[in-house]
């Protein structure tokens, strides 16, 4: 039976993720953990979060967790969730700048103030709630799902990765912003596909099944 590790680094709804895993795919077994060897004898990795990076990034810290994250990196594939993804990028804007794993080259901004979309209507800060996926590239992990499907979305802070190579699809709110990014046999996303239905749960089966070799 085939493994996918879910990092517990103390942040994010952990258990809505492995639930909705599972039900992605009954066949893999789902272990939430902060142990650095079961997260590198998985066969795959999640790696979730929401709340603040400067946060996260202590939390990966006291545990150890950042150099996993980067052997994780460099031998499996790793899917990074909402904060999760933003951790992967070199620094972020949050908390007056906060320095990340530098998996994927580029930063992580805040929303502009005062945005307001084509009809006029101001914009709120966090975005919030279902956005279109505009898929930038071919990816396995968007097989089965249409380019402008729907996913949920709560954050504050964007994405703007240095290689435009390194963005897999984009989200407009109100301008294009980057809502997934790749990088070898890492896939992050800043929507949160287990709370994203149907479109959700076939990414997540999508990425059970990826094999980044093949």
């Amino acid at each position: 039976m085939s493994s996918v590790a879910v990092i517990d680094y103390g942040m994010g709804n952990l258990h809505s993720i492995a639930k909705a895993l599972q039900h992605a795919h009954s066949e893999t077994a789902v272990i939430v953990t902060d142990h650095p060897n079961k997260i590198l004898d998985a066969d795959r990795v999640v790696f979730p979060g929401v709340g603040a990076i400067r946060d996260c990034m202590n939390a990966l810290a006291d545990r150890g967790l950042a150099t996993v994250l980067e052997q994780v990196a460099a031998s499996k594939p790793l899917l990074g969730v909402c904060l999760g993804m933003q951790a992967l990028l070199d620094e972020s804007e949050e908390n007056n700048g906060t320095a990340c794993l530098g998996l994927i080259p580029g930063q992580v901004v805040r929303f502009a103030d005062g945005m307001t979309d084509g009809a006029g209507q101001s914009l709120k800060i966090p975005h919030m709630g279902w956005n279109r996926v505009h898929q930038e590239t071919d990816h396995p992990l968007w097989q089965g799902i249409e380019s402008g499907s729907w996913f949920y979305f709560i954050h504050s802070y964007f994405a703007r990765p240095v290689n435009s190579i390194n963005v897999a699809a984009t989200t407009d709110y109100p301008k294009p912003f980057a809502s997934a990014l790749v990088r070898e046999n890492i896939f992050a996303v800043q929507f949160h596909p287990e709370k994203s239905q149907e479109a959700g749960l076939r990414l997540l089966a999508n990425f059970l099944n990826w094999d980044p070799g093949r």
